[in-house]
């Protein structure tokens, strides 16, 4: 009957330990080939996920993100969604038919429904990211029961997780790649258990979105 007790002052012990450890350390890196300038109006942006590799694509929810990053710091600037987007041109930025360079826009806009369906957008800035968040390393191991006094599991876990995006930044009207930003991002997380357990995670991926989102915006925003 004492067990419980030790073991649950024993958990609070380890979790105080580790709530301080499950950090995440990032760097940001941004080269601009043309100034930005101030904001992009009425105009709008559209961020799209580079997918043509086979082994891996980056991820939806992050460019999801990083657009919802964008939007939230200027509600002036429209993002617009990403699956919308494509699906409104298909089958022009499906992932093997999608320019990879910013020359092939002219060739793009000689076809009249897509010259006239990004006159409606009014697509200022595209904004293509590449990238992907994964699990670099894992250890430990837990063991979970039922018991006369009830269930619970003991162990531990911990892993990490490694982000590497970058973002490449068209200029639609002009034709031209204005600049780029890479972002990394690494934490370790955490699974102690003891009775029950508890995940303590590293917002590895979030950190990156947040990063590549505060550059992006000096590029879209009058006010950054």
């Amino acid at each position: 009957m004492r067990a419980v007790p030790r073991l649950l002052r024993l958990a609070t012990v380890l979790l105080a330990g580790l709530s301080t450890a499950a950090c995440v350390t990032s760097t940001v890196d941004e080269m601009v080939f043309n100034e930005p300038v101030e904001g992009i109006g009425d105009s709008t942006v559209v961020i799209l996920g580079r997918r043509h590799a086979a082994d891996y694509e980056t991820e939806p929810d992050f460019i999801q993100c990083v657009g919802d990053h964008i939007s939230s710091r200027d509600r002036s600037i429209t993002v617009i969604g990403e699956l919308e987007f494509v699906n409104s041109l298909y089958p022009w930025f499906e992932p093997r038919t999608a320019p990879l360079h910013p020359q092939n826009i002219d060739r793009l806009l000689l076809q009249e429904p897509v010259a006239e369906r990004m006159a409606e957008l009014k697509t200022e800035y595209m904004i293509w990211i590449d990238g992907k968040t994964e699990r670099s390393d894992s250890m430990g191991s837990m063991t979970c029961g039922i018991g006369p006094g009830g269930a619970g599991c003991f162990g531990f876990g911990t892993w990490s997780d490694d982000s590497d995006y970058e973002a490449v930044i068209w200029d639609f009207t002009d034709r031209a790649e204005v600049g780029r930003v890479n972002t990394t991002a690494s934490g370790q997380s955490y699974m102690p258990a003891v009775v029950v357990p508890i995940p303590i995670i590293a917002p590895v991926q979030g950190t990156a979105c947040d990063g590549i989102g505060d550059q992006l915006l000096e590029f879209l925003s009058s006010e950054y």
